[in-house]
This record gives structure tokens, sequence and C-alpha cells, in this order.
């Protein structure tokens, strides 16, 4: 069976997983949906604020959408977060004071979030660490699931925030289901009651018909450049949760008794309006993507995870190559295929925040967008390239297929 025929074949026998990505997608409209209307949204919340950005009714009917969305008390949704790391950092410089504790229950966390944690090594640098805050990691069972035994050694009087990463990120490890995320929270509370649950929510926003808040978290976070910006917002991230912890979350964003009423919204009201209104819709599109990528390339012999037949609570495909060589080769067919920047061709390189070289194929309209389709990963073994986003799935076919007839054609897979 030739490269075409087996495209059509896949895209036949992946149709009920699709069909259920739909469910999801109307679920979620629906839900969002609603909230443009309880808040009355109308063209002049669209108009930009300057300066201070004292009384931006637009920037705050926005912030109360999210809240609304997500099920939360309140939100932060600002231009002036830049990235899902950034988001995270101003939740936990937010929250946590000199003394307190900070427990990841999830595995070490992303690459670049150990920097801000102060686990990296680098000094003075203006780290949790730095201020006198406390860190201590549980590892995951060897299956991927949380270790309840080590998370109740680990507890401590001082343990402030108990953060969740729910992407897999670059771990070889399965993302954590909304199920999962609910029962290891109870499992949490009952150790003790009043610790602050936090979770990373990057790259998982919209892919389930619910969220971290509706579960038991206390406190979320994430990047409009990657699922709520709906593949249009520029810039920006959220912070979303109770009343009091987005208050020092504010804080610790503009200034102690300046929090949410100042921060001018510039130009990215209107794209941040219409991101959210059509996350649902092109998560479901990068998720209809990645259940192809899983197929096509498991015909292949590739190790990909999750299967393509397995319930996703992220968009991130990881893809498990033989050599280095082949996962370089593959990024840079992504890269080729690209709308944006097809003529570059991407190499390993060291990458602010990462230990090993990391390749990065992202030919995006936004600088960085994860929601838009991109290839990337450390060069190490089982050198695992992370697939994910696509803001149409036909681009995703499209790139997946031609990656595996130039990786053919250079005699690095077999016909």
């Amino acid at each position: 069976m030739n490269i075409q025929e087996l495209k059509q074949r896949v895209t036949k026998e992946i149709k009920p997983q699709h069909d259920h990505v739909e469910e999801i997608v109307e679920h979620n409209q629906q839900k969002v949906l609603k909230a443009f209307h309880k808040l009355r949204v109308s063209d002049s919340h669209f108009n930009p604020t300057t300066g201070y950005g004292y009384d931006d009714f637009g920037r705050d009917t926005l912030e109360a959408l999210y809240a609304e969305i997500f099920e939360a008390e309140d939100a932060l949704v600002r231009p002036q977060l830049i990235s899902g790391t950034h988001a995270i950092t101003t939740a936990l410089f937010g929250v946590l004071r000199p003394g307190d504790e900070l427990l990841y229950i999830s595995g070490e966390p992303y690459d670049t979030l150990r920097e801000v944690i102060g686990s990296g090594g680098n000094k003075d640098t203006g780290s949790l660490r730095d201020f006198g805050i406390s860190y201590q990691t549980v590892p995951l069972e060897e299956n991927g699931s949380f270790s309840h035994d080590r998370i109740r050694e680990a507890m401590r009087e001082k343990t402030k925030v108990v953060a969740i990463q729910r992407s897999k990120g670059y771990e070889d490890r399965p993302s954590f289901l909304i199920d999962e995320l609910q029962s290891i929270i109870q499992f949490v509370r009952e150790i003790k009651e009043d610790v602050i649950i936090f979770v990373d929510n990057c790259y998982g926003e919209f892919v389930e018909m619910k969220e971290p808040l509706e579960v038991g978290a206390d406190l979320i976070a994430g990047s409009l450049i990657k699922n709520p910006g709906g593949g249009i917002a520029r810039v920006g991230g959220y912070i979303a949760g109770s009343k009091s912890l987005i208050e020092k979350c504010s804080y610790r964003l503009t200034a102690p008794g300046l929090g949410k009423e100042t921060g001018p919204s510039l130009n990215s009201l209107q794209e941040m309006y219409q991101g959210i209104f059509l996350a649902p819709h092109v998560v479901g599109e990068a998720l209809k993507g990645a259940i192809f990528t899983s197929k096509y390339l498991s015909e292949y012999g590739f190790d990909t995870n999750p299967a393509y037949d397995k319930k996703r609570t992220d968009l991130i495909q990881s893809v498990n190559f033989k050599t280095a060589e082949q996962m370089i080769r593959f990024c840079q067919s992504i890269q080729q295929a690209s709308p944006v920047n097809s003529h570059f061709k991407p190499e390993p390189s060291a990458m602010p925040g990462y230990e090993d070289e990391v390749i990065m194929a992202a030919g995006t309209f936004i600088q960085g967008a994860s929601l838009e389709l991109t290839a990337d990963g450390p060069i190490r073994p089982p050198y695992t390239a992370f697939v994910q986003g696509g803001l149409t799935y036909a681009h995703v076919k499209i790139a997946v297929v031609q990656a595996v007839e130039q990786l053919i054609e250079e005699g690095m897979v077999k016909a």
C-alpha cells in the first residue's frame, strides 16, 4: 500500500475518534458561547486603553469571561503575561512567601520552570529559592501514575502549594486526565485541607469537557499562544482561580496596591475575545491532527504516545525515533511543510532553560505558538519529537504525510 492509500485508510479508521472530538468541541463551544451571552459582550469591549489602563472595561469583561468559562471566581488575562512560564511564575510568586514550600507531585516540571524554582543551579537570579521558598518534587511511579505514598511522606506543615503539571511536556509519561486530577486532588485534600492546589493547564484547555478548577483545583494558568488564544491571539497569558489568590497574583503582576486595576490592553482585546471564542474549534482541529499523526506514524513502526484510540487531555503527540538523525529530519520536514519560514532548516541548538540541545520546527504566524503545528524536542534518548497543534486538520495531514515521504526517499524509513 502506497503513502496516499494508507492516508485514506487511516482517515477512515480514525473516524470514531474524530466523532468523539466533535462532541467535545460542541460541548465546549456552547460553554464559551453562553459565557459571551451572559456577559453581554459587545464591540465596545474591543476598544484599547493605554498608559495605566484604568477603567478598562473591555479587559475587565474579558477576565470575567475567562472566569465564567473556567468556573473560577476571578481571572487575570493580560498581554503583559508573555508565556505559559511567565503566567505560572506570576502565580507561584503571587501566592508563595519566604519560608513556604512548593511541592510538585507530577515529577520534575518543564525545564524552563526549573530556573524559576531555583533547582537549575544558577544563583541570585531572583528564583523562588533565592526568596527563601523551598522546593520538593515527588517522582511518578514507573507507569506514570501519581505516587500516593511518596506524596503523603512529602507533605509537611510548611507545604503551601501543591503543583501539578497536567501535560507531559518533554517527559516520557502520560498526561493527566481530568478524572485523574480529580482523584489526586481529593487525596491531597485529605492530607492537608488548606493547601493551595495549582495546576499548570498549558496544552489542556478545551481538550476535555471539564477543566481543573471544576474538579477541585484552586488555581490554574496557561498561555494565550496555546489553546485559549484560538490561533489568533498574538501574546498573552491567563491565571484563573479563587478571588483571594487572583488578587495576590495581580499584586505580583503589577505592584502591591495596584493589582488588577492597572495594565493597559493596548490593541489586544479583539483578538483575545475572538481567540477564546474560536478556541474549542481550533483545539478540535489540532486533536484530530494528533489522532491522525499517531495512527499514521504507527503504521510505519514508530512508537507513538498516546495511541490514536486513547483518551486525550492535551494536544501533545509524542513520537519516538530510533536515532537522533531520524528525529531531526522529521522535524525539518515539518518545518518545510509550514506556511511561514518553510525555506528555513532548523538545527539542534542550545536553548535558554534547557539542559540539552533542542530542535524546534515552528513555521508559525505567531512566534512560539504551540497551537500552530510544531515539532520539537531535546536531542536525548529515546529521541522523542513532540508534535503538537495545527490550526487546521488538513494542514496536519499534509505535513505528516510529506514528512514520511521524505524519510522514505532518504532511506530512513521503509515504505
